[in-house]
C-alpha cells in the first residue's frame, strides 16, 4: 500500500497530509490525559514502530503474482489503541520513504489509509466482537481493518484518477484479503505469546 510520488495530485496530497496530522494531534492530546503511562507507551511505540518498518519492508511472493507485505498495525492497535497506530504508521512511513519505499508527497495519503482507516476499523471491529470471543475479535479486527484500508486505497486512487475501479478491485482486493487472513492468524499468535510472557502490556489504556 505504499503509493509512489506523482500518483496523487498535489492538492489532494495536501488534504491527506492535513487529515493525517490532525489524527496525530489527537493521539498526543489523548496521550496527555494518561501521563502515568507516557514513558512506557513511548518505549513500546518505538519497539513496535521498528517492527512495523521491518515487517512492512519485507516483500513475500503471493499466489496473485504481486509481492505482499504485512502491516503489523492491527497488532499495534490491539495493544496500544487506534491513534497510537496512527503515530506508528506515520513514523514507519517516514523512515521507509527515506529508504525509497513510497513517496514523500503521498505520505499523508498512505497514513490516511494505513494509519487512520486501518486502525479505526480494526479497533471498532475488535471492540464489537470482543464480548463474544477474544480470538475471533482479534482475527476479525485484523481482517476487516485491512479490508477497510484496501477499500480506502481504492477510493483514494479513484479520486486521483490513477486507475479504473474494475482494475483496482481485481488487483488489490484478492491480494489484501489474502494478507488479512494470514495476518489475522499471526496477530492472534503474537497476542497469545505476549499474554503468556508479559501480560501487563495488554492492560495499557487504548489511545
Amino acid at each position: 500500500m505504499h503509493l509512489p510520488d506523482g500518483i496523487i495530485p498535489l492538492d489532494q496530497a495536501v488534504i491527506y497530509w492535513i487529515i493525517s496530522l490532525i489524527a496525530i494531534g489527537i493521539f498526543f492530546f489523548r496521550l496527555s490525559k494518561h501521563p502515568n503511562q507516557k514513558d512506557r507507551r513511548l518505549i513500546l511505540s518505538a519497539i513496535l514502530a521498528a517492527a512495523t518498518i521491518v515487517a512492512s519492508s519485507i516483500t513475500i511472493p503471493s499466489p496473485f503474482g504481486i509481492p505482499m507485505h504485512f502491516f503489523i498495525i492491527p497488532l499495534v492497535v490491539i495493544i496500544l489503541g487506534p491513534f497510537n497506530g496512527t503515530l506508528i504508521t506515520f513514523l514507519s512511513l517516514i523512515v521507509q520513504t527515506l529508504i525509497g519505499l513510497g513517496g514523500f508527497t503521498v505520505v499523508g495519503a498512505n497514513v490516511l489509509v494505513m494509519g487512520v482507516v486501518l486502525p479505526l476499523a480494526t479497533y471498532a471491529c475488535y471492540k464489537a466482537f470482543y464480548k463474544f470471543n477474544e480470538s475471533l475479535a482479534i482475527f476479525l479486527g485484523t481482517f476487516l481493518g485491512i479490508l477497510a484500508a484496501t477499500i480506502a486505497q481504492i477510493v483514494v486512487l479513484i479520486i486521483a484518477d490513477a486507475s479504473d475501479l474494475q482494475m483496482l478491485i481485481l488487483t488489490l482486493l484478492p491480494f489484501y484479503l489474502f494478507i488479512g487472513i494470514i495476518e489475522g492468524f499471526i496477530t492472534n499468535l503474537i497476542i497469545s505469546f505476549i499474554r503468556n510472557l508479559k501480560g501487563e502490556i495488554l492492560t495499557l489504556d487504548k489511545i
